[in-house]
């Protein structure tokens, strides 16, 4: 697999299972360096599929040698992270003028980390949000994704702690102009 060339596409809702199974194990593996168990629970209660961007057309998946190896979207709606099952969503319609873009739901399989498939969905939706009309992009970074985004240029902001899944998970907000 090594040196295959990385190729994604805007999600479809047949994609879902797939996403779902690929956002479970990488919120199981890839956190444990930074949380302890029951955060890592918490986290699968807090994150997740948010339909509502793979409605809006802004949700992608990367694939690699046919396998999906990443996900992430870009936002236009008021929610700054968690899925479906998120009691805290908001699809108001943001404004380009004033608010910022978000950066939504980014997970890479355990199999495919520094590939660049992180970068490759940041660019994506920096350029669609831009293209949009926003000038700004903001993110919830959980502690695995925070050296990505700030190897990408993103400012770290207000670091909060999520209790509502249970055991309270530290995400950082984070933006950056583009």
């Amino acid at each position: 697999m090594v040196g295959q060339e990385l190729q994604y596409r805007t999600a479809t809702r047949d994609d879902m299972a797939g996403i779902s199974a690929l956002m479970a194990l990488a919120i199981a593996e890839l956190q444990k360096p930074f949380l302890d168990d029951a955060q890592i629970e918490s986290s699968r209660t807090i994150m997740g599929l948010d339909t509502q961007l793979i409605d809006d057309g802004t949700y992608f998946v990367v694939t690699c040698g046919g396998a999906l190896a990443g996900c992430g979207g870009w936002s236009r709606r008021a929610t700054m992270y968690g899925g479906d099952q998120s009691p805290e969503r908001n699809a108001a319609l943001l404004d380009p003028a004033k608010d910022a873009a978000r950066v939504r739901a980014m997970y890479t399989h355990p199999d495919f980390v520094r590939r660049g498939i992180g970068r490759l969905i940041l660019a994506i939706c920096e350029s669609a949000a831009r293209d949009e009309g926003f000038r700004r992009v903001e993110l919830g970074a959980t502690m695995a994704g925070e050296p990505l985004y700030r190897a990408c240029g993103y400012q770290p902001g207000k670091k909060i702690f999520d209790d509502s899944g249970g055991a309270p998970v530290p995400i950082l907000m984070m933006w950056k102009t583009i």
